[in-house]
């Protein structure tokens, strides 16, 4: 067993200055790694902070709302950012209407094919997604093929490649085993395409029966209990409305850094 623990400040060493192609795992409000999110929004101001971000996310939510604050993310890949019931996203959705982020139209089909070809090792998936709307008038990255054996047109969804991916679990061992739950997202699939995996954890324990995510692909393990709050991790908790709504409320205003600071201290989370 190799011993692939890092404390949080650590792990966050390992995003690359400039670039990176950071996938969060998770889906909306549920098992989101706000622990990392913020430990990364704690870093804005510092010296050689990573800058140039592309965020890819099945779903997006406050995590990737708050690290859009900050400046660092220039591109978003995700079928869909906002707060569910609280309302939109404030940060995402007011850089989107100045044009000040780039935003790649997603669907849940181009990402999980996407997703798909980069785990086949080819450049494509086909799909019958897509065909007959108005889509890829908006990705001109995507093409269409013919099927060889029964002429049908189809949709070329390009592979979906990133450089780090960070998942949140409900329980890992030292060698980066984890276990999800029930609503695994594309929580697996990204561990299986990014080039580094991190999994902050509720609990660490010494090892694990089952795994949903396997050591191998794992790079770093942290603990970080209540990491997914105010997100919900059930079975272990549910997600705080209140925190959400105050979030909803408070985002982009004058308050916000009171609020996440506040965030911080609960997560433990340093600048």
């Amino acid at each position: 067993m190799v011993d692939k623990r890092l404390s949080l400040s650590e792990a966050l060493d390992l995003v690359p200055s400039e670039g990176c192609t950071l996938a969060l795992g998770g889906v909306t409000l549920y098992r989101r790694p706000m622990a990392f999110a913020l430990g990364l929004w704690a870093r804005r101001a510092r010296p050689g902070a990573p800058s140039g971000m592309t965020l890819l996310s099945f779903t997006g939510g406050p995590e990737s709302d708050l690290l859009i604050g900050t400046g660092m993310v220039r591109c978003i890949r995700s079928c869909y950012v906002g707060l569910e019931a609280f309302g939109l996203a404030p940060h995402f959705t007011l850089a989107a209407q100045k044009g000040e982020l780039l935003v790649i139209e997603e669907s849940e089909a181009s990402l999980a094919y996407g997703l798909r070809a980069t785990l086949a090792g080819v450049g494509f998936m086909p799909s019958t997604a897509w065909r007959g709307t108005d889509l890829p008038r908006l990705r001109p990255d995507v093409h269409s093929v013919v099927d060889p054996y029964s002429g049908e047109m189809l949709t070329a969804f390009p592979a979906v490649h990133c450089n780090l991916a960070v998942v949140h679990a409900l329980r890992a061992d030292p060698d980066g085993n984890a276990e999800i739950g029930g609503h695994w997202g594309v929580d697996r699939e990204l561990s299986l395409v990014a080039e580094q995996v991190i999994v902050t954890a509720e609990e660490i324990v010494p090892r694990l029966s089952k795994a949903d995510i396997i050591g191998p692909t794992v790079t770093a393990v942290v603990e970080a209990p209540h990491g997914a709050w105010p997100t919900s991790c059930h079975p272990l908790y549910p997600m705080d409305g209140y925190a959400i709504l105050d979030y909803a409320e408070q985002a982009a205003t004058e308050n916000e850094s009171a609020l996440l600071d506040s965030w911080c201290l609960r997560h433990r989370v340093r600048g």
